[in-house]
């Protein structure tokens, strides 16, 4: 391989760029590096963005204006390791921000149709935990909420 990793190609029908700028304005060690136009011999008009690649969270990604033919769904999705409440609740709205929607169980699914999992990482602690009857309870509530609640997930797990 030439280099370190993968990248990452996300098929838009005509929103890389708005979709890149979007992404890179949410995470640290964000940039965008390059944006690729059209010529006379791409499917786009002349001057159009085909493709930007850009960096979010140090990953890198390649936003494609490909058209219509191809939709994202649930099937794939990028985890946000959250480390408290506070990133939960600035993930969990920034990313619907206009016109995402909220799902089930910490999932959401931004205006561009891209699903997350904003996931603080005392859940993954709580539901492994070798006592079942704790890790079990903390799991059931997870899976009746909508965004993660830590408070609400830690009184669960204790039995409260």
């Amino acid at each position: 391989m030439t280099t370190d990793g993968f990248t990452t190609c996300l098929w838009f029908d005509d929103q890389a760029e708005e979709a890149a700028n979007f992404y890179v304005s949410l995470f640290k060690d964000s940039g965008v590096s390059r944006i690729l136009r059209n010529t006379e011999s791409a499917h786009g008009s002349t001057g159009s963005v085909l493709t930007v690649e850009f960096t979010a969270n140090g990953q890198k990604f390649v936003a494609l204006n490909g058209g219509p033919e191809f939709k994202f769904n649930e099937a794939v999705s990028f985890q946000i390791d959250c480390a408290d409440q506070k990133e939960v609740d600035h993930y969990w709205e920034a990313l619907v921000e206009g016109g995402g929607e909220h799902g089930p169980c910490g999932w959401l699914k931004d205006r561009f149709g891209v699903s997350w999992q904003v996931t603080p990482a005392r859940l993954i602690e709580l539901i492994s935990d070798p006592d079942q009857r704790k890790a079990d309870r903390a799991l059931k509530a997870m899976l009746s909420m909508g965004k993660l609640d830590i408070a609400a997930l830690e009184k669960a797990y204790a039995g409260e």
